[in-house]
């Protein structure tokens, strides 16, 4: 049998992305995670799809508590380490297995979310935030984050049309104003890792943008 040496395996193989969408409500964070589905099964890739808070039954059941309209307000602390609990169990159960196996994550949301609603939209430091990162993640960080950025009025508004506002998506025009300052200031210091696609243009566009930023990755 002829043995073939000197090959690289790991580079002819396709190599697997950890790919996170962000967002304030309404930028479009549905459709564009379809737009990645979409291409990944032309390119015939395995891929597995979630979101945050929730991917696991555990995750879920805790997103439901976070979501969920309560007569007692939960405070910013609770919010935040529910969140991290959530994150542990689903990048235990789901993520890092799946990328184990080869196949690329696709997440609507993951810890930059946390930085910008609990850490800009509730006055967390971001110090906090980075602890609880560095504990559950260690050094796992998503390969390329699309972050869908639209202005807060329009966002809601879109939002407001489709759905019935969850305890989150309930607050003020302010809070969603700082959570989108937070996710742009996220941006400007990791863009290496962050993709802004102006999320007011039309779907096809947007798609059209996702499209290339993919295309790049191959």
């Amino acid at each position: 049998m002829r043995v073939l040496k000197n090959i690289n395996w790991v580079r002819i193989m396709t190599k697997n992305y950890f790919i996170t969408i962000e967002g304030i409500e309404g930028a479009g964070k549905s459709s564009a995670v379809t737009v990645i589905e979409k291409f990944l099964q032309e390119k015939r890739l395995p891929y597995v799809l979630t979101r945050e808070p929730g991917g696991t039954k555990i995750a879920e059941q805790i997103r439901n508590l976070l979501l969920e309209h309560n007569s007692e307000q939960m405070c910013s602390d609770a919010e935040l380490l529910l969140l991290f609990a959530a994150r542990a169990q689903h990048l235990q159960q789901l993520i890092i297995p799946a990328l184990d196996a080869g196949k690329w994550v696709i997440s609507d949301r993951f810890t930059d979310a946390s930085y910008a609603y609990q850490g800009a939209g509730r006055g967390i430091s971001w110090d906090r935030v980075s602890a609880l990162e560095n504990w559950v993640q260690g050094d796992l960080r998503p390969d390329i984050t699309i972050l869908l950025d639209i202005d807060p009025e329009e966002g809601l508004k879109r939002a407001a049309s489709v759905n019935v506002l969850d305890r989150i998506e309930s607050e003020k025009i302010e809070f969603f104003r700082e959570v989108r300052a937070s996710y742009l200031r996220l941006a400007r210091e990791n863009q290496k890792r962050f993709q802004v696609v102006d999320a007011t243009q039309s779907v096809d566009e947007v798609g059209k943008q996702i499209i290339e930023i993919l295309t790049a990755l191959m």
